[in-house]
């Protein structure tokens, strides 16, 4: 569900008119409401709190590689949602928008020494580590500080899933984590240092996730790995069981399961373990959240029939389409009455992979009018560049019937003045 509904034929945000939005700001602009981020991070924790002996004090760790704004952050972190970071930048980005270090996992299978570091002096909760030459430099930068964080080790249960290959992160040739049997061993190893306390283990097998079979077959690896390490005699207090669920984007493809049907999944298999669980989702509260405006600039009608539509958003814009084929629907912000029509969907840049849909039914528009791509909330405007020397695309937030721009789109001096000459070609 989200909160972009028409009134007076004209597509709102909430309260807020997008028509209005469009003539402030310009296009292409994304706009977000904050009462779907308030509903989807409700619905989660709801659905998490159902069950506090088999999940403990859930920890929500929002995603924030999938919208990094700092008002979305901060409205996410209102509600007391952690964040889940994979860089020393979001890890910034996730404390400016005040969420606590204590509710900050940090995860990435690349962390330099500065961001080890980083996160050790900002108190995160975790780091997750993902290879055991990561927990080594780990170890040293620990104990030049003096220090012993708190670690999960990734598991790469070799079960892959998602929307795309390139959105699958637990399967076999994956860059992600270790598997079972290195991770047993990397535990003890850190069991055995005095620089690290191992907490935890963690898993993510992949993005936009429609069946929950296989976030429960990797749940179960865990689980097993948690009573083998038990065996052992170690501590193991938390399981950090990644994202992934799928949101419905419409387009023919099935319906995600529920929150609800996910969080009773996740409870069963953890039942009588005694640990803390933690989530990860990203998409799940950000995609439907948010839509990407763009206008029409012309139709171009080709003498053997085929219509592209060509808006003045573009691939740097909104790059799922161009990167793994995503779908996301188009609508009219005043839909005109008429027939739908296929309509190749594209945008300006110079490529061909600049087309966001092929043969896509859409009702009478000409050049000038709004449209709005849906879902796009999240991996939108955080992929986004200035490919072309286009200004890098606007964000505002909506709530209720306010709403502000909370990033500004650059004028072309601005673009032009971050790039300073060589001193010898001035």
């Amino acid at each position: 569900m989200h909160h972009f509904d028409l009134k007076a034929g004209s597509l709102h945000a909430e309260g807020v008119s997008l028509e209005s939005v469009a003539e402030a700001v310009g296009t292409p602009v994304y706009v977000y409401s904050s009462a779907t981020l308030r509903r989807h991070y409700g619905l989660l924790r709801d659905a998490a709190n159902a069950w506090p002996d088999a999940l403990g004090e859930a920890l929500i760790a929002y995603a924030v590689k999938a919208n990094s704004n700092l008002s979305v952050l901060a409205t996410l972190a209102r509600l007391g949602c952690g964040a889940d970071t994979v860089s020393e930048g979001e890890i910034r980005r996730a404390l400016a928008a005040g969420i606590p270090p204590e509710r900050i996992i940090v995860s990435g299978v690349g962390k330099t020494d500065a961001e080890l570091a980083f996160a050790i002096d900002s108190g995160v909760r975790q780091i997750n580590i993902e290879s055991a030459v990561e927990l080594d430099r780990l170890i040293a930068v620990a104990a030049a500080r003096s220090a012993t964080p708190a670690i999960a080790i990734r598991v790469n249960p070799r079960i892959g899933a998602g929307g795309h290959a390139k959105i699958t992160t637990g399967g076999d040739t994956d860059k992600f984590g270790v598997p079972v049997a290195e991770a047993l061993d990397l535990y003890a190893r850190a069991a055995a240092s005095p620089h690290v306390t191992p907490v935890g283990l963690a898993c993510h097998i992949g993005s936009q996730i429609t069946d929950l079979a296989p976030l429960e077959a990797a749940f179960r690896v865990l689980r097993d790995m948690t009573l083998s390490l038990r065996g052992q005699g170690l501590t193991v207090s938390r399981l950090d069981l990644g994202g992934g669920l799928g949101v419905p984007y419409v387009g023919g493809q099935s319906d995600p399961p529920s929150p609800a049907a996910y969080m009773a999944m996740a409870a069963r298999v953890l039942d009588g373990l005694g640990v803390e669980a933690a989530f990860e989702p990203g998409r799940l509260l950000a995609a439907n959240a948010g839509i990407l405006l763009s206008r029409v600039i012309q139709i171009n009608q080709r003498t053997d029939g085929r219509r592209f539509l060509v808006l003045d958003a573009a691939m740097n814009d909104l790059m799922r389409p161009a990167l793994y084929d995503a779908w996301h629907e188009v609508v009219p912000v005043r839909p005109r009455p008429g027939d739908a029509r296929p309509h190749d969907i594209v945008g300006p840049v110079c490529e061909t992979g600049d087309t966001f849909a092929r043969d896509r039914p859409l009702p009478p528009l000409e050049a000038g009018d709004l449209v709005a791509f849906m879902g796009a909330g999240a991996y939108g405007a955080v992929m986004a560049s200035e490919y072309n020397s286009r200004p890098l695309v606007p964000e505002v937030l909506v709530d209720d019937s306010r709403w502000a721009v909370v990033r500004e789109r650059p004028s072309y001096e601005q673009m032009l003045d971050r790039e300073p000459k060589a001193d010898w070609l001035q």
